[in-house]
């Protein structure tokens, strides 16, 4: 069995290992009923692995173990199981990061979109965010157990003013300013029969926080009335702590928590060579995953009965509507004083994905729309749903 115990003496986190198991042995000693308690730290800065590793120890590790990630991820957004990336995120945005960068003067590399597999809202992570995750037994599970944990740690750093909120969001205070109270760190989590998994973001020292806001508020949301769980957004603020400080602090308040670690190991890339990580990081990656789990939704550039909420002003004469169910348009509706239903079938969308579609000039034309009328429309609705951004690669 290869387990090892972490020294009481040994109380600082350092990037090196306390162990370093092969990675055709990391299931058997993850699993192993003798490791109850497990830390883990990531040198890997891919979303989709380090999310990917974290649903394999919530389904891998002992029902009686309690286990410690820590991450930070490359620019991502990413958004909860039950979310609409049409109404969280500005696709168009991503878009503009990804194809003209330099039109922004953004350095920092395309900006991934993920879907993760927990509950919650919409989150950016970069360079200056850490995230904590821990697994433990669903018996002791409590919203705000490890939020208070991380709090703990980030006093140890001279930051006192740290607490936890009623939404069980890390809040930080700030004396003398107009605002008062910012988001530091919000949580998301998932419960199993046998496991509970909290995961978090701590904002460190984000270069990109004045962009947060642009990517999370969505051209489409006016329009779109949907199932899904609607992110609460908050002001934030950078704690202004290093990363390595900050983890080794989490560690610190786990171990006082916990005591000795049975394992500690780093997750790096090679740890896609295990089947199960790579199976779920494929599915993370896949477009049928990002978009097509969203939940129904109703597009409408008019009010009605369900969704009474004034529309921005648009540029053209009608009134469009369809409905979507995982990515696919179940109904399509578009008239207009000087566009009757009758000029056109629109049951010909019926069944198209979304996130598919390559322009929707081409789709309204391809449905028998005027030409002129097809470029108008269709252009406004590649801009507002964000298009370009979710269209196929070439």
């Amino acid at each position: 069995m290869l387990s090892l115990t972490r020294s009481s003496a040994s109380r600082q986190l350092s990037r090196n290992i306390l162990s370093s198991i092969p990675k055709r042995q990391f299931t058997d000693a993850a699993s192993h009923p003798s490791n109850k308690i497990q830390v883990y730290t990531s040198k890997s800065r891919d979303p989709f692995l380090n999310l990917s590793v974290e649903h394999h120890l919530l389904q891998n590790t002992p029902p009686d173990s309690t286990i410690l990630i820590l991450y930070t991820n490359d620019p991502c957004i990413i958004f909860g199981r039950n979310q609409n990336p049409w109404t969280e995120v500005n696709l168009p945005r991503l878009a503009q990061l990804r194809n003209r960068p330099e039109s922004v003067g953004w350095t920092a590399g395309p900006v991934q979109l993920v879907r993760r597999r927990s509950g919650g809202g919409t989150v950016f992570h970069d360079e200056g965010n850490v995230n904590f995750s821990v697994i433990c037994p669903p018996a002791v599970f409590d919203r705000n157990k490890h939020a208070e944990m991380v709090v703990r740690a980030l006093s140890s750093l001279g930051r006192p003013n740290t607490r936890v909120n009623e939404r069980h969001d890390i809040v930080m205070d700030v004396a003398d300013d107009p605002i008062g109270t910012y988001k530091i760190s919000g949580s998301a989590y998932k419960l199993t029969r046998l496991r509970s998994l909290h995961h978090g973001t701590c904002l460190l020292r984000s270069p990109n926080l004045a962009n947060i806001s642009g990517m999370l508020r969505s051209p489409g949301e006016p329009f779109i009335k949907g199932r899904g769980v609607d992110s609460v957004r908050s002001p934030v603020k950078n704690v202004d702590v290093e990363n390595a400080s900050f983890e080794a602090a989490v560690v610190e308040q786990f171990s006082r928590m916990y005591g000795d670690f049975h394992i500690q190991d780093v997750i790096d890339d090679k740890f896609l060579e295990i089947e199960n990580i790579r199976k779920g990081y494929e599915e993370l990656q896949s477009r049928s995953w990002i978009y097509g789990q969203t939940p129904r939704f109703t597009f409408s550039t008019f009010s009605y009965p369900e969704d009474p909420r004034p529309r921005p002003q648009l540029p053209f004469d009608l009134k469009l509507r369809f409905e979507a169910r995982h990515g696919l348009v179940e109904k399509f509706a578009v008239e207009g004083a000087s566009f009757p239903p009758t000029d056109v079938d629109m049951s010909a969308l019926v069944a198209s994905s979304i996130y598919h579609v390559p322009t929707w000039t081409d789709q309204l034309a391809q449905a028998g729309m005027a030409e002129g009328d097809a470029a108008k429309i269709g252009s406004w609705m590649d801009d507002v749903l964000g298009t370009e951004f979710t269209k196929p690669a070439q």
